[in-house]
């Protein structure tokens, strides 16, 4: 039942009593999991060019860049950084006071080797008259590390990552979202302007404009470039509700509670940029300058890419505009369809002409996205697949292993031996052939979301995650899949990760 309370906070949050309902209604009989033909791999749906085809490809984008076209990167940062810092939260209300995990132990034993060592010193000094070395002269490990996470010091714990100092230089140390600055003006500066969009959190929103304004003329006099960058907040009516084991909406002092909706959300955002090309990285993936080249190959590389398969596909769309294009003209559509954006149907040689040239012009007029993926070292996440659609069609696919059916021990063995993984690394042209921007949310896949069992104040529920937003948010564009080496991959998931050689 929905009180009057229910619907005032339906109606401030821009969510209707049916999409509720809907929500409901998916607790129940869950998401179904996707069928896949295949592991993505090179020659089955992942490129990996050779020299010359790169050198092409970047030229391709060098020029595209000088013809003042809208690029735009974008940011996902709203997270924050807690997660980073859970062993350091552990050894906080641990019953020792010494290190004792190799965690602990490698944090104290390299702690001068973290960008952020001058500053928390100088907060240690601050707060407790001592600097970290005569703290731990005197075994106070846990001032250090209280000084780090604490609000009272510098609030690690409860900050950003975009706002966390990674990497150190000789005159300073920079935060990850300021190494994306520096990333901006190197692959997606056009007419002298780098055009960034970071989504935060309401509340470090303030925080990272105030960063803005202390470092952006710092990065213009350095490369000679102007930086537009704007921020937006994941959306209120992309929450979901929150519901208990009976799957009932699941309350709190009466109220309903919501979630948010997980990266899929973004797809909102994201539609909400005007901009021809779209860079989308993660905000703690960054290296410091010395190993940025390879960065910026790769990601000039992936757009070359994106904007010469999208010249065809508009051309291709152009001339089925004008109609009356000969068998020999559709075939050679069709084979682009087919194997560079590996969009598969097994019907298409029995329609028509009529019949193909509208299927042809449905599937070329969608959105496209080029999508780096590295080797796989066994890190946690999704990869690419092959996989069916609703329409029984077959294509690219990045795809979560929440989203296979682990009991089926073909799809099983296909996710465990897939060669590749997913960096979230992506280049996305979001504009059809006439220049309109598409309508993002029309190409999401509902049906790709996930159930998560959470708790709150000691309850147990179940929370609704939204299709990702490079999962199925993204199911009904044309992908294609291009291998980049593992060093343009860096993520930091713990502290620690920032003590490995290629974030020093």
């Amino acid at each position: 039942m929905i009180s009057k309370a229910d619907q005032l906070l339906l109606s401030k949050k821009g969510i209707s009593a049916e999409q509720v309902a809907e929500q409901l209604k998916t607790f129940k009989t869950g998401f179904p999991f996707l069928k896949i033909k295949d592991a993505a791999t090179i020659g089955n749906g992942v490129l990996n060019p050779s020299e010359n085809e790169v050198n092409s490809y970047l030229e391709v984008w060098d020029n595209y860049c000088a013809e003042g076209n809208a690029i735009l990167k974008f940011v996902p940062a709203s997270g924050a950084a807690s997660r980073m810092f859970k062993d350091l939260f552990s050894f906080l209300s641990a019953e020792y006071d010494v290190p004792t995990t190799d965690f602990e132990k490698n944090f104290f034993a390299n702690i001068e080797k973290f960008a952020f060592y001058n500053e928390l010193n100088a907060t240690c000094v601050k707060n407790n008259s001592l600097g970290i070395s005569e703290l731990v002269a005197k075994g106070d490990y846990k001032a250090v590390v209280f000084n780090l996470l604490d609000f009272t010091g510098m609030n690690y714990g409860s900050l950003p990552k975009g706002l966390l100092k990674f990497h150190t230089y000789s005159d300073d140390a920079r935060t990850s979202a300021e190494e994306h600055f520096v990333e901006g003006a190197l692959y997606a500066a056009t007419d002298g302007v780098v055009k960034l969009h970071f989504t935060v959190s309401p509340n470090h929103k303030a925080l990272f404009e105030e960063l803005v304004a202390e470092r952006k003329a710092y990065y213009e006099q350095l490369f000679n470039v102007k930086y537009d960058i704007t921020f937006s907040e994941q959306k209120q009516c992309t929450d979901t509700i929150a519901v208990d084991a009976e799957n009932a909406p699941f309350r709190e002092n009466g109220s309903l509670v919501f979630r948010p909706g997980g990266h899929g959300a973004l797809i909102e955002n994201l539609n909400d940029i005007d901009a021809d090309v779209i860079f989308i990285k993660n905000i703690d993936n960054v290296v410091p300058d010395r190993l940025k080249p390879d960065t910026v190959k790769y990601k000039k590389l992936l757009a070359g890419i994106l904007v010469d398969k999208q010249k065809r596909a508009y051309e291709y769309l152009t001339m089925l505009d004008a109609g009356n294009c000969a068998p020999e003209l559709l075939n050679e559509m069709k084979l682009f369809l087919q194997n560079d954006l590996q969009c598969i149907n097994a019907e298409l040689d029995a329609m028509d002409n009529a019949a193909l040239a509208e299927y042809l012009h449905k599937k070329l007029n969608r959105p496209m996205r080029v999508c780096g993926m590295v080797k796989n070292v066994g890190e946690p996440g999704g990869g690419p697949f092959l996989a069916y659609n609703q329409d029984g069609t077959v294509s690219l696919q990045i795809l979560e292993s929440s989203q296979i059916d682990m009991n089926n021990e073909a799809a099983k063995s296909m996710f465990e031996n897939g060669t590749h993984f997913n960096p979230v690394d992506l280049v996305c042209a979001v504009k059809d052939y006439k220049g309109n921007k598409f309508n993002l949310p029309e190409f999401v896949d509902k049906n790709t979301g996930f159930i998560s069992h959470k708790s709150k104040n000691g309850r147990d529920l179940k929370a609704m995650e939204l299709p990702g937003l490079w999962n199925g948010a993204m199911s009904d564009w044309n992908t294609i899949f291009v291998e980049v080496p593992l060093v343009t991959f860096n993520p930091v998931k713990t502290v620690n990760d920032l003590l490995r050689e290629v974030h020093q």
